[in-house]
């Protein structure tokens, strides 16, 4: 996310919006670090949920980017992909966390 940042910021003079997709793509990665000192599962839950929600406003950002033609075709698909891989994780991984909330 830093590197798109710079490459928006940089070599497109893109300054509004590249900022809104470092925002939410770095907030992922913080979120999840949070989560891995949660202090019960329920914190856990929610820290994850919100990373997931993070990745969802970057997926946005990144289809965005690419259908206003910011970004090319091949880039943006790829970066996509990536942030879509991140909320399957995500989702599992939530889900995991809730059903053994419920096993207990």
């Amino acid at each position: 996310m830093i590197k798109l940042y710079k490459y928006l910021s940089e070599d497109k003079k893109e300054f509004v919006l590249s900022k809104q997709v470092l925002r939410s793509g770095t907030s992922i990665g913080a979120n999840i670090e949070e989560a891995s000192q949660a202090q019960s599962k329920t914190d856990f839950i929610h820290k994850l949920s919100i990373a997931q929600k993070e990745a969802f406003e970057t997926n946005y950002w990144l289809r965005l980017f690419r259908d206003s033609e910011i970004l090319n075709e091949k880039l943006a698909e790829s970066l996509i992909n990536d942030c879509e891989e991140v909320q399957k994780i995500l989702t599992a991984s939530i889900k995991t966390a809730k059903n053994s909330l419920t096993n207990q």
